[in-house]
């Protein structure tokens, strides 16, 4: 019999970044060989397989689609909430400070983009992938800083985490204005009106109060309070996982009278084990499968050659540069605890794009597979050198911390 010492044990383990690392690369690591491997047809099956009603919400989707726009919501839920007491309590009170990774997030969209049209100037019917190398994948992003940067400064963590999010906003937006044939605005309204509903019972007084004194458990108003706001910003034609980071966004941060701790944190600590452990690995199992074609062709393709230098260089050179020159143009600074070396470690760690990266794709190359699949290596293989190179950048740095014996990001995450 598993004991209450054992379970909270394991939790407490799960609430640890670098283990929620491990876990989420070692099923992308499984995805990439299960789908380059003789069962492949198994695995495109398993993912290809549709679940859901379609009506009256369209949920009828793939086991894929509910893994990177269902589930994972639950991890942008957590990602919202930090966000949120960031900008509270911690580093991003600074308008100063939050303004650098803000700026910086506009330049790394703008670049890559930039840099994929000039590679792709001569083949017009290319030039529709330009969102492609935009996006970061802020899960595997930040499960590659937890197990390379254990020794560099929380400061960095905060920078990507906000950069990310509001990359994946642009993201969004770009997906909605350039890639959407409809946008359901009436479900978007409704979506947004939930939303306020939502913020409104997290005042913690008046009328909204009578939640928090019922002797009916709160989750039993907000799981589906939580679950209607994602369905209709699904069909809204909005990617879904944005009502996750909506509502981490709205929770309460400041603790009421009678309070031990804020819903916030009482929300983030009991869901980020279960996001460690089912939400990122499932993303990531069903997300990560990408079947390599052949490398010698995407080394002349300019689809491929356009992603790749988009993600790899386009990131570094538009968010280390977009950062170093808002800092010379404006009253904007650099947290103290961090130099440019470890902005430029993080600004490659951003290329990293997998998930909307490919979404866009799909998006982008509906009618041509050879572009399709030329595009999907090129995500593929510039994440894998993303990867590769901020390793090695920001190892060195957390080594330089390290010896130094600053406190890191091992101790700021460790303890959840």
């Amino acid at each position: 019999m598993v004991s209450k010492t054992s379970v909270h044990a394991l939790a407490d383990a799960l609430r640890k970044d670098a283990v929620g690392g491990f876990l989420l690369i070692g099923a992308a690591l499984v995805a990439l060989a299960w789908a380059n491997s003789p069962w492949a047809h198994l695995y495109e099956t398993i993912r290809g397989f549709t679940v859901g009603p379609s009506q009256p919400l369209h949920l009828d989707l793939t086991v894929e689609h509910w893994a990177a726009d269902g589930i994972l919501a639950l991890f942008f839920f957590i990602i919202g909430a930090e966000l949120k007491q960031e900008f509270v309590h911690g580093e991003l009170r600074n308008p100063r400070r939050a303004m650098l990774p803000i700026v910086a997030a506009a330049g790394g969209m703008a670049v890559p983009a930039l840099i994929f049209t000039v590679f792709n100037l001569a083949a017009p019917d290319a030039l529709s992938g330009w969102g492609i190398p935009m996006a970061t994948d802020i899960a595997f992003a930040l499960a590659v800083l937890a197990i390379i940067g254990r020794h560099l400064p929380p400061a960095l963590r905060t920078f990507l985490l906000t950069l990310a999010i509001v990359d994946d906003l642009g993201a969004i937006l770009v997906i909605a204005v350039f890639y959407t044939d409809e946008l359901r605005f009436l479900a978007l309204v409704g979506a947004l009106l939930l939303l306020a509903v939502f913020g409104y019972l997290q005042r913690g007084r008046g009328p909204a109060a009578v939640l928090d004194r019922s002797p009916v458990p709160n989750w039993l108003v907000y799981v589906p309070l939580a679950f209607a706001i994602w369905a209709l910003m699904h069909e809204s034609g909005v990617h879904a996982t944005i009502a996750g980071v909506a509502m981490g966004m709205l929770m309460r941060s400041s603790i009421a009278a009678g309070e031990r701790d804020s819903p916030l944190h009482r929300a983030e600590h009991m869901l980020r084990p279960w996001s460690t452990a089912l939400a990122l690995p499932i993303f990531a199992l069903m997300s990560a499968g990408v079947a390599f074609g052949d490398v010698g062709d995407l080394a002349t393709d300019p689809v491929a050659l356009g992603v790749f230098f988009g993600l790899v260089a386009g990131k570094l050179v538009g968010i280390l540069g977009g950062a170093w020159i808002t800092t010379r143009l404006t009253r904007a600074e650099l947290n103290p605890t961090l130099s440019w070396w470890d902005i430029a470690g993080m600004s490659v760690l951003a290329g990293i794009g997998f998930t909307v990266s490919l979404l866009i794709t799909e998006l982008a190359y509906p009618g041509s597979e050879s572009m399709l699949e030329n595009a999907k290596g090129g995500v593929l293989l510039a994440s894998v050198a993303a990867t590769l190179i901020s390793a090695g950048i920001l190892g060195w740095r957390s080594a330089h911390y390290g010896r130094r014996g600053i406190p890191g990001l091992a101790d700021a995450r460790d303890g959840g």
